[in-house]
């Protein structure tokens, strides 16, 4: 484990508690908001540790406790709650929205819980549907109050149409993920948040892991997020979108990903064939592999025009020749990562409270080591 200890350590493998890691120095100074890294191997956890502070008032420092915004990160827990409810025989795959959600347009007649799971429903993008709302009425959403789960829903049954027929093509989806939200908590009879606290947090452990809805529920040992300006760190905590929940609602920390990562690994919620389908990369209706929608990088779109292989809540192509299971946030002030590799006992998670850094490759600087250790 010599490459580990340089890498983590940049000083001698004989430190017990590892400093900065090399790939780290000069990211984060003094009092800066920073980040949080896990890595664990063969079920184990290789490291756990903050860098930086979790805001610029109280300038307490990150550590293995501090509650980050997951943003998009939630969608494999979204994913995982809906299975459970599969499995239980609340839900199948194959429902309608318009039968999971009654009311819901005629549109959503050929749009199934799978084409959710995938993102290959074809549904409006709601951030598209509130800017052009605000256009014609004037201001509705701001941090102060952002949009809802409801509201999302009542401008998804304004449209009477999809930006393209269910299952014909890829295009990532919040919308989505937030009405696999509320699919799931009305099959579920409670409340979207209880749904992930009795079926996943609380039976794993993972007591400092919320959906965050703000009056009802607070973060421990919450950190906030931030933008980095010319004069320096702003906190840019929340948006006019933050307040939605199974696309990139859930806080957690590092202690509760090693458990929520452990139980991945074993298979503690769903089986292995439960879990299957999460962990098959989507093919169309025609059989035909998915690409990234054609058109201008940026935002939700990576990679235009290129191949992506998605499951239910997890990018699935691979990285050096290794099978790899991933998923990445980007909310305003909050960054993560989760980088599974499970074929060679692998995962290296990062957080950050802050918008600047450039998770994925630092994550993968991190995993490559380990890897050719193999």
């Amino acid at each position: 484990m010599l490459a580990l200890a340089l890498l983590l350590a940049g000083s001698s493998p004989a430190v017990e508690r590892p400093e900065t890691p090399a790939v780290l120095k000069g990211l984060v100074a003094d009092g800066e908001p920073g980040l949080a890294v896990l890595v664990r191997r063969d079920g184990a956890t290789v490291l756990a540790q903050g860098y930086g502070v979790r805001d610029l008032r109280g300038r307490q420092p990150i550590d293995a406790r501090t509650g980050f915004r997951l943003a998009s990160v939630t969608k494999q827990m979204t994913a995982a709650a809906v299975m459970l409810l599969v499995r239980d025989g609340r839900l199948r795959y194959d429902d309608t929205l318009t039968r999971a959600l009654p009311g819901f347009p005629a549109y959503g007649s050929g749009i199934t819980i799978r084409h959710l799971l995938t993102h290959t429903s074809g549904l409006p993008d709601y951030e598209q549907l509130m800017d052009d709302f605000e256009k014609e009425k004037g201001p509705a959403w701001s941090p102060r109050h952002p949009i809802r789960d409801s509201e999302v829903l009542a401008l998804l049954e304004e449209e009477t149409h999809g930006v393209f027929a269910p299952g014909t093509r890829w295009a990532y989806s919040n919308s989505g993920y937030v009405l696999l939200g509320l699919v799931a908590a009305r099959a579920a009879g409670k409340p979207f948040a209880d749904v992930l606290r009795e079926r996943i947090f609380a039976p794993l452990g993972m007591a400092r892991t919320l959906a965050f809805e703000n009056g009802r529920s607070e973060v421990p040992d919450r950190a906030y997020g931030h933008t980095k300006e010319a004069t320096g760190f702003r906190e840019t905590d929340q948006s006019s979108t933050s307040a939605t929940l199974g696309d990139g609602g859930v806080y957690s920390c590092l202690e509760d990903l090693a458990k929520w990562d452990e139980a991945l690994r074993t298979n503690a919620l769903l089986s292995r064939e439960e879990m299957a389908p999460a962990l098959t990369a989507v093919r169309l209706a025609d059989g035909s592999e998915p690409r990234w929608p054609e058109g201008g990088e940026g935002g939700d779109n990576l990679a235009p025009g290129r191949p992506v292989a998605y499951g239910f809540g997890w990018f699935l192509d691979p990285w050096q020749g290794h099978d790899r299971a991933w998923h990445h946030g980007d909310t305003m002030g909050f960054r993560s990562i989760v980088e599974r590799f499970p074929a060679d006992g692998l995962t290296v998670i990062i957080l950050a409270n802050r918008g600047d850094l450039d998770l994925k490759s630092l994550a993968l600087e991190v995993a490559g080591v380990l890897l050719k250790q193999r």
